[in-house]
């Protein structure tokens, strides 16, 4: 473990790539990893689905592991080429750079990543962190964003500051000082809206093992996002304590040109049955000529 790991230690490190190996696994055969080669370090590559299907990036969540995102999103490979890519500074098997949330070092991440993987001009999906990447490169490079779809995304607007620390940094900050199976249910019921095992355990890990990454994509404005005029599908969730659907969906009418959205139940990760609706809608949304 290096001196500016992203890890606590490194009997951390290995229980989070143990983790992040089993889950990989679970995506099923179909699946593969690949390494490409940016400015800030290696990015570890999943890809899935028909090798002649169109192409859809998905980006996942901040301080959650890259296979455990994309098996929300697996639908999804019955009909487009799935590359989910790692994100630098996050828990998995990329390179531990974290550049500034303020500026636009993950958008040239991303299109380091898009060139090595020889895609110009692909769809988009993102979770969260990966929602508000997706507007950070639709900003920096508009062209080489054909459509997205974001869920709970970072990026647009923010909930007040102090029911997420009520509600998640202090049940997260008690776990850690005692771990233990309440205290971890408490510190994920806030964000999950189902507290899966595979989930819940991934959590606890990382809250445990991982310093986390505390910046979020700095908010995207009209005058950024001037230039993309891809079609944009955006999901908020109405209990979200992150970025509440009531705050995003007004503001990213204001700064999204060609934008549909939808208001979902839930917290922050929303529930399977949930994600079945989302992943019909955005199959949809994304065959869509």
């Amino acid at each position: 473990m290096s001196e500016g790991s992203i890890y606590r230690s490194p009997e951390g490190e290995a229980e989070l790539m143990a983790l992040h190996d089993e889950a990989f696994v679970r995506l099923g055969p179909g699946c593969e990893a690949r390494t490409v080669g940016t400015r800030f370090g290696d990015t570890h590559v999943i890809v899935a689905g028909p090798e002649d299907a169109p192409p859809l990036v998905v980006l996942q969540g901040g301080n959650f592991l890259n296979p455990l995102c994309l098996a929300w999103f697996m639908p999804l490979s019955g009909t487009h080429r799935l590359y989910a890519p790692g994100i630098i500074g996050q828990p998995g098997r990329s390179a531990q750079a974290r550049p500034s949330a303020r500026g636009d070092g993950h958008a040239r991440w991303l299109l380091d990543v898009l060139d090595g993987l020889g895609l110009e001009r692909p769809a988009f999906v993102g979770i969260s962190y990966g929602g508000g990447l997706i507007l950070r490169l639709a900003g920096l490079a508009p062209g080489r964003v054909a459509r997205a779809v974001l869920v709970s995304p970072a990026g647009v607007a923010a909930g007040p500051i102090w029911p997420m620390v009520r509600e998640v940094a202090l049940p997260m900050l008690v776990y850690r000082a005692s771990p233990g199976r309440e205290r971890l249910l408490r510190a994920a019921r806030p964000i999950l809206s189902d507290p899966e095992e595979p989930y819940v355990r991934q959590l606890g890990a990382v809250y445990r093992h991982v310093k986390l990454d505390r910046e979020l994509p700095r908010a995207a404005t009209r005058e950024e996002l001037s230039g993309y005029e891809g079609p944009t599908l955006l999901f908020a969730a109405e209990d979200d304590l992150f970025f509440p659907a009531e705050k995003v969906i007004p503001r990213a009418t204001e700064i999204v040109s060609n934008l549909q959205t939808e208001a979902l139940p839930g917290r922050h990760v929303p529930s399977g049955g949930t994600f079945a609706h989302v992943n019909d809608r955005a199959a949809k949304f994304l065959n869509t000529a």
